[in-house]
């Protein structure tokens, strides 16, 4: 089973935010093989507390003016705002202060599972030829 694809679409919404408020490093993976409560997460990367608060209000922003008022059923870490996780449901999304990033590196949790193509400009498979493990590339 895949991620479905209105969490394909969120997503690509999200990063789309997220790399208007300069966020680095977006990637994003269909989580559906080894979680059964979720689809997808979408990680991303901000380099002060300030712009990861940014990144998430605009993420937020984004998925409640294009997703039919889409709200997080919850929000984690905004007092702190070193890693703001908002949870959608079907899908989560991280926004990692740059030292957070690197020291947890959760992606390390999610590596064998696939990545979800955002089609954003400064993402590199968009740049090269879809592979097996990229999904979602229309």
């Amino acid at each position: 089973m895949a991620a479905l694809q209105s969490s394909i679409d969120a997503l690509r919404l999200a990063a789309a935010a997220a790399d208007r408020i300069k966020a680095t490093d977006i990637v994003a993976f269909d989580v559906t093989g080894p979680v059964g409560i979720t689809d997808a997460m979408l990680m991303a990367t901000a380099s002060s507390e300030r712009q990861v608060l940014a990144v998430a209000e605009e993420i937020e922003r984004e998925l409640y003016a294009k997703c039919n008022k889409l709200e997080p059923l919850g929000r984690e870490g905004l007092s702190e705002a070193r890693w703001v996780l908002l949870d959608y449901g079907d899908f989560l999304i991280h926004v990692m202060h740059e030292e957070e990033r690197l020291y947890y590196d959760i992606e390390q949790l999610w590596q064998d599972c696939p990545r979800i193509g955002l089609q954003l400009p400064t993402t590199p498979e968009v740049a090269t030829a879809a592979t097996d493990s990229t999904i979602g590339q229309n």
